[in-house]
């Protein structure tokens, strides 16, 4: 594989890591434990779903007051973790072998996610990535989650890339493809496997729509 790019931003949950329901299931345990009551818990879950892939404390902050934001927020990243140990984190598939074709060709890679450095590091090291990661980056390492540009800003100072034309993003969101234009990334590839159709990718600013970042390398080549 030959390409002009030199660093590859990845979403995580949906888009290099499977999500069948982690997040909602995540959600739940946190709502039941913050709130245990059902009134108000479907809205609110719905409200999770429209905004995957943005920074999770304000995803809360968008559904309650900001101290239960806190500690729904606190709740949610333990209540994910324990689903990690659980076993519920699988990569999705050919994602392993995806990025290591990525980083033989030369490019470096960044891991962004709207969860906590700590939730991230958890799920790299439950699925043994850690080796694969050049940057690993939280809203909090970052300033602000997507859909703001600064997650991909950011990997592409600490990746130290030579232009962010020379970036390329690759989420399962809307907040993943904003983020990637609003930053000014070189391509912005949206993936499938997160469920989202086609058109609000695209019309969220991604420039190609893959089945599967496994499709990725030959986009590339």
């Amino acid at each position: 594989m030959t390409t002009d790019y030199e660093l590859v931003v990845l979403d995580m949950a949906g888009t290099t890591v499977v999500d069948d329901g982690m997040v909602e299931g995540a959600f739940a345990r946190a709502w039941d434990r913050v709130k245990d009551t059902e009134v108000g818990r479907q809205a609110a879950l719905e409200h999770v779903r429209d905004t995957m892939g943005q920074s999770k404390i304000e995803v809360f902050r968008g559904i309650a007051d900001e101290e239960t934001a806190q500690a729904l927020n606190g709740e949610f990243e333990n209540s994910f973790r324990e689903l990690i140990a659980e076993g519920r984190c699988t990569p999705i598939e050919g994602a392993a072998t995806t990025i290591r074709a990525l980083r033989d060709s030369g490019l470096r890679i960044a891991f962004t996610t709207g969860f906590s450095r700590e939730t991230a590091e958890a799920i790299l090291a439950e699925l043994g990535w850690n080796a694969l990661a050049d940057v690993v980056l939280s809203p909090a390492d970052a300033g602000r989650g997507r859909p703001a540009p600064d997650l991909v800003l950011m990997a592409a100072i600490r990746g130290q890339v030579s232009a962010m034309s020379r970036v390329v993003v690759v989420g399962d969101t809307e907040s993943d493809a904003g983020s990637g234009r609003s930053a000014g990334a070189g391509l912005v590839v949206g993936v499938l496997t997160g469920g989202r159709p086609e058109e609000a990718l695209l019309a969220a600013g991604a420039d190609r729509v893959l089945a599967s970042v496994a499709d990725l390398p030959a986009l590339l080549g």
